[in-house]
Order: structure tokens, then C-alpha cells, then sequence
């Protein structure tokens, strides 16, 4: 495998939670492996540059280090959607350039792992979406669930939206946010039973979250 893209149900659904842990359990079998954040928004301003977060994470969690204009070639100032977020930069979010950014880490790199921004389908740019994204780099895609009121909806309709767009759902994961949801089990019952992909995990709520401690079970033909 060259690649997977980390796709989410909505945001704050713990995208870069499971793009981290998937760089730690990948860096079990593979030498080099980096993550990527084409489009980060809500940028904080460190040693005189502004940094994603995320980025950061991302990072910390990779086996080897790239420049930033690789790993987040998008990083925006404002916390808000990309598409708006760009327009205040005054810069435009191209998905050739992205591609060619994942391309250059693919040369170094026996893996990438490429988190989206917000959900699937967040605006980019005026015509292109985050499934616009996927579908370009054409890689197989990991849903991340965050479990909470309203997630069968978004899950479904966004598993839906990936195979409408020719791409592998590998598999899902299920992120425990709100730890007073009533019926987490039988959501999850629901979600094994309707989004006909394999459950890669099952994060239990965590104060502070740790990628290093949670534990994904690779699809075998990753391995």
C-alpha cells in the first residue's frame, strides 16, 4: 500500500486521534511512514510561522520528518470552513497541487496517511469537495465515527458518499466522544450491521487522548 485517507462522519469526530494511531500501528510494519494534512484551518502562530495542530500531532506521530509544504501544504489561519478560510487567506485551495504534495511524499515514504478536513464532503474550494480529494488520490479511505447523537445518519450517508465516488471503504472506527450518549452499543450493533466495512477499533472515551495507546486492527492486505 502507498496510502489510506482518513475520512470523518462530521468534525471533532477525532480525525487526527486515528490518523496518529494509524501512523503508530503502521510504523509496525512499515519503515517509513508520514502523515499528511493537505487543509488544516484555525492555524496558531509558532516561532514567528503560523502551524496546524493537527500538523503538529501528525508529525510527532510519522517516522520521518518532511517540510511543511508537503505535509500541510494548506494550512489556513481562521477556524472555520476551507473553502471560507482560503478566501480570508486570500490563497485557492487546488486539489493538483495537493496531489503532487502527496506524490513527493510517496517518493520518500512506504506510507502516507492523509487526513481530511471536516467532513467528507466540506467545501474546499467553490466546486470541490474533501471526497473530491479522496477520489484523486484514489485511495482506499478509514471512516472515523464519532459516536454521539445524529453519528447513524452521518455515518451511513457518508459511507454512501465514498463508494458513490468508486472508492474502498477499508474499514471504520468507532471514537467514543461523548461518553453520556445512551445506547453506544446497540449504535455500534447498528453501524457493524450497516456500513459493511470492518471495524478497525473501538476508542473508549479518553480525557486526554493518546494516538499511542490505541489499539487498530489492520485490514490483513495491509500488512
Amino acid at each position: 500500500m502507498s496510502g489510506v485517507f482518513v475520512a470523518g462522519t462530521d468534525t471533532g469526530v477525532g480525525k487526527t486521534l486515528v490518523a496518529s494511531a494509524l501512523l503508530y500501528a503502521l510504523r509496525k510494519q512499515y519503515a517509513l511512514v508520514v502523515g499528511m494534512k493537505p487543509v488544516s484551518a484555525g492555524a496558531m502562530l509558532l516561532d514567528g510561522a503560523w502551524q496546524s495542530d493537527d500538523a503538529i500531532q501528525l508529525r510527532a506521530a510519522s517516522s520521518f520528518s518532511s517540510e511543511p509544504e508537503l505535509d500541510n501544504p494548506y494550512c489556513l489561519k481562521t477556524a472555520t470552513s476551507p473553502h471560507l478560510a482560503a478566501q480570508l487567506d486570500g490563497v485557492d485551495i487546488a486539489i493538483d497541487h495537493i496531489v503532487k504534495c502527496y506524490c513527493q511524499l510517496t517518493w520518500r515514504a512506504d506510507v502516507v496517511v492523509v487526513e481530511g478536513a471536516g467532513g467528507l464532503l466540506v467545501p474546499l474550494n467553490q466546486t470541490e469537495t474533501g471526497a473530491d480529494l479522496a477520489q484523486a488520490l484514489a485511495l482506499p479511505v478509514v471512516l472515523v465515527v464519532g459516536l454521539r447523537l445524529g453519528c447513524l445518519n452521518h455515518a451511513v450517508l457518508t459511507a454512501e458518499a465514498i463508494r458513490s465516488r468508486g472508492l474502498t471503504l477499508a474499514g471504520w472506527i468507532c471514537n467514543r466522544v461523548d461518553p453520556e450518549m445512551l445506547g453506544q452499543d446497540e449504535n455500534i450493533a447498528y453501524l457493524k450491521a450497516h456500513l459493511h466495512a470492518p471495524m478497525l477499533a473501538d476508542i473508549q472515551h479518553m480525557e486526554s487522548p493518546d494516538a499511542s495507546a490505541v489499539e487498530i486492527q489492520l485490514p490483513t492486505h495491509w500488512l
